[in-house]
């Protein structure tokens, strides 16, 4: 059981494998990856460890989707906006796409891996398929605040409370424009948690979304986290 989950941890399908081939047939198939496998499984068996949280972390901030949006994202804020504070063409490209990812990096570094390892939170958002619709939407909306431990209690959300406003104090020391007062910087850090159950909302929904139009909507997640990132850390006047 704990093989099977955590091969599913890595997007991998867990159907079982045909019977020994028969001769004449086709070997077969290697295993399907299934985009969707992170919204639907958990750490059902076993708490994570520290280690597993780290590597949790990593993986989300290479996903591929997340290198796509990321890079997209960087290059229409470019484009739309020449005169912004990472300049114009390919050199403000590199440094708003460099200034993102390290903004995720840092996200993941604490939100994922030292504060949950530190106080023992799950670092999972945990679905609630089968309730009603507004349940689910107050479930993925309380999460931000009230989540999960590692002993499948219920326990502040450290990773946004305490996470957020590191994440901006450290994001002062290179986002360029940004303001560093405390007025700006609450304002962020409110902006981070209003648009944080967006987050909740996809991850809750999609896959019911998937299974009736059979498309890689993960990639929607990828897109809206980014803008609600961005919008988090931008400037605030």
């Amino acid at each position: 059981m704990q093989a099977a989950q955590a091969l599913a941890g890595t997007g991998l399908s867990t159907d079982p494998q045909p019977a020994a081939v028969q001769p004449g047939r086709p070997c077969a198939a290697t295993p399907r990856i299934n985009w969707y496998t992170r919204f639907t499984t958990g750490p059902q068996v076993k708490p994570l460890t520290p280690a597993e949280k780290g590597w949790l972390a990593v993986r989300n901030l290479v996903d591929p989707f997340n290198v796509i949006t990321v890079l997209g994202d960087s290059g229409i804020a470019v484009a739309s906006d020449s005169h912004s504070a990472y300049g114009p063409g390919l050199r403000g490209f590199a440094r708003n796409a460099g200034v993102s990812f390290t903004q995720d990096a840092t996200g993941e570094l604490f939100g994922t891996f030292v504060i949950p390892s530190l106080v023992h939170q799950d670092p999972h958002y945990h679905r609630m398929p089968h309730a009603s619709i507004p349940r689910r939407m107050a479930h993925a909306t309380l999460q931000v605040l009230w989540t999960q431990g590692d002993n499948g209690r219920g326990m502040p959300n450290y990773a946004n409370i305490v996470g957020f406003a590191i994440d901006d104090e450290i994001s002062d020391l290179y986002v360029p424009g940004q303001q560093t007062n405390l007025p700006a910087s609450a304002a962020r850090y409110g902006i981070g948690l209003g648009t944080a159950p967006i987050d909740n909302f996809v991850t809750e929904f999609v896959p019911d979304l998937a299974s009736h139009i059979h498309v890689q909507v993960v990639v929607i997640q990828r897109i809206i986290n980014q803008v609600a990132r961005t919008s988090a850390a931008g400037d605030t006047p």
